[in-house]
């Protein structure tokens, strides 16, 4: 079977063409003119390059002892699906997902247990006094939600997370531009000279996270990042006495592909940041391989706590190592708009849309 050959324009990307008067390779689109090696080279780097290679070795967890689970208890809130993990001794609590009453049952099963846990640092205390200093200050929030919004519980929960270790090689080829402008007394002059730039190497990464469980959204958890692993002990069932512990439901297989996403993505962060003195640098094709990924099951600390005003609940959530806060707070709307006819006719119609979208 017969195959067709085509060289792409390393400028613009069109179909490039001999040009027998010049004796170079010339695009008919942007008139870029190439040697011929300079073509070859590209072409021959393109059709060599390697896909992507990002797989893992997912034995994480270990087996739990005999008898070494049977100080804890588990429940499923029949409300919204939440498991989770409690010592022997709580009888009752609420669910730290959507707040319903519940009663621990039946007896921890079908989990690994944990290779790693970081263990609470900021107290409940603390944490309360966080969630005040997150309100105060905050212009726009209702002063009824300061004034009458009330905590419902406070839960330490420690969050399953899969923490994923490899050395990252990567291939990355841009193509980054210069503009020179200059003029005479007749004519602007504009001068766009185009480049191929590449970027070779490796980069270790080690316990990149990934939450193990399905009711704590990712973008939520990652929001609390970074939690220190220099804290990381090795498990022991002593540090959930008076906490929770979330039940994984996600596995390390299924969490490869936020893996690998984190991982490339901040590979290509990395190399572009070397790629300076251009006008403008895009990335036409990267190719990342992982050698040695493995991945470990560790437990996070997070304090969950939920709030309710006007009938309606907020969440907040607060890294239990450091003390990082986050949770979306209500707007007054009235005191928005007080605020911005205040700052004058300089602000556009559009700015003012884009303010009104942001808080709806």
């Amino acid at each position: 079977m017969s195959t067709t050959l085509e060289y792409k324009c390393p400028s613009c990307g069109g179909a490039i063409e001999f040009n027998s008067s010049v004796q170079k390779m010339k695009c008919p689109y942007c008139d870029s003119e190439f040697e011929m090696d300079v073509i070859k080279t590209l072409h021959e780097e393109d059709q060599n390059s390697v896909p992507d290679n990002m797989t893992w070795d997912t034995s994480a967890g270990t087996q739990w002892q005999d008898g070494e689970e049977d100080t804890f208890r588990s429940y499923v809130c029949q409300s919204c699906g939440g498991e989770i993990v409690a010592d022997e001794n709580t009888a009752a609590t609420s669910c730290p997902y959507c707040d319903n009453p519940v009663v621990i049952s039946g007896k921890v099963s079908g989990t690994l247990k944990p290779d790693l846990v970081i263990p609470f640092k900021v107290s409940k205390e603390e944490a309360k006094a966080a969630l005040k200093k997150h309100v105060s200050g905050k212009k726009f929030i209702p002063k009824t939600f300061k004034d009458e919004n009330r905590i419902n519980e406070i839960k330490g929960i420690y969050v399953p997370f899969w923490l994923f270790d490899a050395n990252s090689n990567a291939n990355i080829n841009y193509k980054a531009t210069r503009v020179q402008m200059w003029s005479d007394t007749k004519y602007n002059y504009t001068r766009t000279s185009t480049y191929r730039v590449r970027r070779s190497g490796n980069v270790a990464f080690e316990h990149v996270p990934v939450d193990g469980s399905s009711k704590m959204a990712d973008d939520l958890m990652e929001s609390i990042e970074p939690f220190d692993f220099k804290d990381a002990v090795d498990f022991r069932t002593a540090y959930l006495a008076g906490y929770l512990a979330d039940k994984y439901d996600v596995s390390p297989e299924d969490s490869i592909e936020r893996a690998n996403e984190r991982i490339k993505t901040s590979t290509e962060q990395l190399f572009a940041q070397t790629v300076t003195g251009y006008n403008s640098v895009i990335t036409e094709n990267s190719s990342v391989q992982l050698e040695n990924g493995t991945a470990k099951y560790a437990l996070y600390p997070v304090w969950i706590l939920n709030t309710t005003w006007q009938g309606e609940k907020f969440t907040f959530a607060m890294n239990g190592q450091t003390g990082k806060f986050i949770g979306d707070l209500p707007v007054d709307k009235k005191a928005f708009w007080k605020s911005v006819i205040g700052v004058g006719a300089g602000l556009s119609a559009a700015v003012y849309a884009l303010a009104w979208l942001l808080l709806t």
